[in-house]
């Protein structure tokens, strides 16, 4: 007798995830994470100062900050494939322009296209793609994709040796040229609304959607919000200023990471050895903090994040006195509450304003978020040519965690938010 086995179908929403996973990992690995291997060789060779390399993540920061909110808007009328495949072709140039950089004027210059590209196929457009293809499943698969960035780290060592045998000329013409080699045939992965090709979101079918949630969620019906709506609440802003400090903390971490360690005698091999760790101790949160995110309210799991990058923000701050086996509980504190964070911002966004104009949502509240990227390597960097030292500001990022615990437990419940609003429909 033959049986007629037939392997279950995998519902294209994971393909989406696999996709992102990737292009993240590449891009928060070759950008955002890489830069810390530049910093010093650029700042030597060219002889500028710690504030004014600083600035040009900042600068990073700002362009992306004001092009998120347009790439939002984009990404709900088009699809997340051709920005992505827009935002490879023009991070290539501008790292390839960065190659050749011999003014402030062109390095600067060289950041600005590297931020555009980044706006158009990092947070902003990944997180739409996936938020358009899951509900239930928002937290694991938004964590699933995000866990990309975290594996970017392990691109800080290759970058550090590409510096090494090529200088880092060469090397950012090779990043560049591994934009439109990984990312372009990535692109064509993505889809945009699963209703366009005959799916639901979660791969379910009509008659399921609602019965088969686990019962007591907020996450049990749709919610559909207008932009307008949004930007009248308050939630907005309970969600939106504590991601701010978020990144404010992890970008100045992250850019000044190898040139902090250095001041305090620790060795360059060590130092990028740290810097790789970071996004990779970030991993564990990102998948279980957004699995919890699915299962528990997720206010009180970001709150909880918040804490543990406090405490981790601590840890670094005090290395310098108490010694570098602080870096240990550092890494594993900051990492698992940052990448916990980057797991459950879209699935926060998701929850609270709905799907239907998430890409524009999500795109303002990356607006407002990445002014603390502005701000936090640019403060960082002043403070150490100011007085020789980071001594000092590592423990007021540590106070800025406190602050957005206080924000994130007083920010009402979904399910209050969403009856309030068929109130004032009716």
């Amino acid at each position: 007798m033959r049986l007629n086995w037939k392997a279950p179908r995998i519902f294209y929403g994971w393909w989406i995830v696999v996709a992102c996973f990737f292009i993240a990992l590449y891009v928060g690995g070759a950008i955002f994470y890489g830069f810390t291997a530049i910093f010093e060789p650029i700042a030597h060779e060219l002889g500028w100062s710690y504030t004014q390399v600083s600035f040009a993540a900042s600068l990073r920061g700002l362009e992306m900050g004001i092009l998120a909110p347009f790439i939002g808007i984009l990404v709900d009328r088009w699809s997340p494939r051709k920005l992505v495949i827009t935002g490879a072709i023009v991070s290539a140039l501008g790292l390839i322009l960065l190659s050749h950089t011999t003014s402030l004027a062109m390095f600067y210059g060289a950041f600005i296209l590297i931020a555009i590209g980044m706006s158009s196929c990092t947070m902003t457009v990944l997180m739409s793609a996936v938020a358009n293809w899951f509900h239930r499943r928002i937290g694991i698969a938004s964590g699933i994709a995000v866990s990309g960035f975290g594996f970017g780290g392990l691109l800080v060592p290759v970058i550090v040796r590409l510096i090494e045998v090529y200088q880092w000329r060469m090397t950012m013409t090779i990043l560049g040229l591994g934009m439109l080699v990984i990312l372009l045939p990535l692109s064509l992965l993505l889809r945009h609304k699963p209703e366009q090709y005959g799916y639901l979101p979660d791969g379910e079918v009509k008659d399921a959607m609602i019965s088969d949630h686990p019962p007591g969620l907020s996450q049990t019906a749709e919610v559909h919000m207008g932009v307008k709506q949004v930007l009248k609440s308050s939630v907005f802003w309970h969600i939106a200023l504590p991601f701010t400090y978020h990144l404010m903390i992890v970008s100045a971490i992250v850019t000044h990471v190898m040139p902090y360690l250095s001041s305090i005698g620790v060795a360059r091999s060590m130092s990028s050895l740290v810097a790789t760790a970071i996004p990779l101790a970030s991993i564990a949160g990102r998948l279980a903090l957004g699995w919890l995110g699915d299962k528990l309210d997720k206010r009180k799991i970001v709150a909880g994040a918040f804490t543990l990058i406090g405490l981790g923000t601590f840890c670094f701050g005090y290395t310098s006195t108490a010694g570098i086996w602080l870096l240990v509980p550092f890494l594993i504190l900051l990492g698992t509450g940052y990448g916990g964070n980057n797991a459950l911002r879209p699935s926060l966004v998701r929850e609270y304003f709905g799907r239907t104009n998430f890409g524009t949502v999500f795109g303002l509240i990356m607006g407002v978020n990445l002014l603390g990227g502005l701000v936090g390597p640019v403060l960082a960097g002043w403070v150490f040519d100011n007085w020789g030292s980071y001594d000092g500001i590592w423990f007021v990022f540590a106070g800025l965690a406190v602050a957005a615990v206080i924000s994130i437990l007083t920010t009402p419940p979904a399910t209050i938010i969403e009856t309030s609003d068929k109130a004032r429909a009716r």
